[in-house]
């Protein structure tokens, strides 16, 4: 029987960049369906979403490739809206693609799901007592991601590198990481590719567990029953 998985980037839509490398694993019978939290806005109304001080940052992707960068509780009213319109269309799960952490404000009809809640029950199992290194796009992040995965681990560095940019962001943070004694590295957004996972093993050295391919194979499981 078909499955309708309803994605909502907290971007624009559709995630040309994303949803390709995710959709082998949610078999043959699935249909995708997008929507984004700042689909329909232009860039200037988007800039007005610029984050305070203490706001938890998130970074994001347009549909012409541009990154920007805003606070979280901009677009939580947008977000509602999302799922409103994706179950309108038969979604029967909604999942978020971004590993942010989101406040439990959301109604929904069909299970929702949070890559941040997925890969927070997964990686404690797999590395047991070592070290975590911990890759996010913006340099304004890296104190909420400390935040976040201080939650499940003591032992932890994180460092930014942007997946959408066009110059090379990876390199210091791979130096970093490359010297550093942590035992496994979580890139931590859902816009890092395979390419760029293969990159950071490669010149490392160490394992490395890409958001967007964990996500995926959960999912799928879901979606096969």
């Amino acid at each position: 029987m078909s499955k309708i998985l309803g994605t909502i980037t907290i971007g624009q839509s559709p995630r040309r960049d994303v949803i390709p490398e995710m959709e082998e694993f949610f078999g043959i019978d699935t249909k995708v369906i997008e929507a984004g939290a700042l689909d329909g806005l232009t860039l200037e109304e988007i800039e007005k979403f610029a984050p305070d001080e203490n706001d938890y940052v998130l970074v994001s992707k347009l549909r012409d490739g541009t990154s920007v960068r805003f606070g979280e509780k901009h677009i939580l009213p947008r977000l509602q809206e999302c799922i409103d319109l994706l179950e309108t269309k038969g979604a029967d799960i909604i999942l978020f693609i971004c590993t942010g952490v989101f406040p439990d404000v959301f109604k929904s009809s069909v299970p929702l799901l949070y890559p941040q809640k997925m890969i927070h029950g997964l990686v404690p199992s797999l590395l047991d007592k070592g070290k975590l290194a911990v890759i996010t796009p913006d340099k304004s992040q890296v104190k909420q991601s400390v935040d976040k995965w201080s939650e499940v681990f003591q032992n932890i560095i994180v460092v930014s590198a942007s997946p959408y940019t066009k110059e090379d962001d990876f390199s210091e943070a791979i130096e970093i990481i490359k010297t550093s004694d942590a035992d496994v590295v979580v890139m931590d957004c859902m816009g890092y590719t395979n390419q760029m996972k293969k990159r950071v093993a490669e010149e490392t050295g160490k394992v490395v567990i890409l958001s967007r391919t964990i996500v995926a194979r959960v999912i799928g499981e879901m979606l096969s029953n």
